[in-house]
């Protein structure tokens, strides 16, 4: 097969996440099983218009907040012929492919955005418009999805999903794997507790808690935190480290910014724990990362984070969704070492249950029994 996916990053975007490395892992298990695929996706600063990443053909045209969407509308009418399977992945805004493509598909999603929609990094009073417009016309999108097939990441995306109308019948899980480096990683602990936060920083990742969480620990013991990721625009990075120097933390907050998936996982091994004060996630594939070289996961109790963080076996799910209950939770996981080394060893055994291998048949398996129907 031919298979085209629509998606509104690519690996190679400076502000890809997971979701990006999600799409591009099944891709390659795609292409090894005999198929062609290309992805259609937005341009950013100095990106090539086309280029190839593990023989995946990439193709980018249009801007990431909807122009993608007009481009690829206008690039499917012209190479229609070209593809025999279609990827929509949905990130907020999807593609509407069920309005103009008549050939098999699948919507790919990992999460509904809902109150995400007003955490969006547009300037002031258009970030207000962009929410509220996201906010009530997203369950009118999902009418039109009502008969496609839906790959979804997590058991709370399919709940999420059958909110809004979709049929369960419609609705395949399929997990996430992790990508481990190639070269061993030594899990060796910093002598100084290490707390990490690790994703992009924006409001709906939860950064800001995450500093309100890093003040409130600094009050209590000796701790040194490190920032990894880096934010969607410059001044809201500009912002957030003068939240933490304003929060006595200019000396304790390490960011590092992006870095490299060998240089992550190096300090994710050094690290004690890891915070997720996200407010949504899809999967929450940072939490199986830090959980595969034993650093457990502390995270707020919402979709996502619940079907990837295992309570009080791979880390802890806040009861309340607030930095004080992330730093209780924290607090009381490092000061207790036989509770830390056994949530540090669920950590470990939990994780060896992700592989691309696995998922990469599943969504296989997927395409193609779609593809015949």
């Amino acid at each position: 097969m031919n298979i085209l996916i629509l998606g509104w990053r690519d690996p190679r975007h400076p502000l890809a996440g997971g979701a990006e490395q999600v799409v591009h892992e099944h891709a390659k298990g795609w292409i090894r099983a005999g198929n062609k695929v290309t992805l259609f996706s937005s341009r950013f600063k100095n990106s090539r218009k086309k280029e190839t990443l593990d023989r995946v053909k990439i193709i980018r045209e249009g801007h990431q907040y909807l122009g993608v969407q007009i481009a690829a509308f206008l690039f499917y009418l012209n190479h229609k012929k070209d593809f025999d399977f279609i990827i929509d992945q949905f990130h907020g805004i999807p593609f509407f492919t069920p309005l103009y493509v008549r050939k098999p598909k699948v919507a790919l999603i990992q999460e509904v955005a809902r109150n995400v929609w007003f955490l969006n990094p547009l300037p002031w009073p258009i970030n207000l418009v962009t929410g509220a417009l996201g906010y009530v016309s997203e369950p009118l999108v999902f009418l039109i999805y009502k008969k496609t097939q839906f790959m979804a990441g997590s058991e709370s995306a399919k709940k999420d999903l059958t909110k809004f109308g979709i049929p369960l019948k419609n609705i395949t899980v399929v997990p996430h794997g992790v990508i481990l480096p190639k070269s061993k990683i030594e899990i060796q602990k910093q002598k100084i507790k290490t707390v990490t936060y690790l994703g992009i920083l924006s409001k709906d990742k939860g950064i800001e808690d995450a500093i309100k969480t890093f003040a409130l620990l600094n009050q209590k013991d000796n701790f040194v935190f490190w920032v990894i990721g880096k934010a969607e625009q410059k001044n809201y990075e500009k912002k957030i480290k003068s939240m933490a120097r304003k929060l006595g933390l200019a000396r304790k907050v390490k960011f590092w910014g992006y870095v490299d998936r060998d240089k992550k996982f190096n300090l994710l091994a050094k690290s004690h724990a890891l915070i997720n004060p996200s407010i949504h996630e899809g999967w929450g594939l940072v939490n199986i990362e830090a959980n595969s070289v034993g650093a457990p996961v502390i995270a707020y109790n919402v979709s996502g984070s619940i079907d990837s963080v295992r309570d009080g076996q791979s880390g802890l799910i806040c009861k309340q969704n607030t930095p004080e209950c992330l730093a209780k939770n924290i607090s009381l996981l490092l000061a207790d070492e036989k509770l830390y080394s056994k949530v540090q060893r669920g950590a470990l055994n939990w994780a060896k249950n992700f592989s691309w291998r696995k998922s990469r048949k599943l969504s296989l398996e997927l395409i193609e029994r779609l593809a015949k129907s």
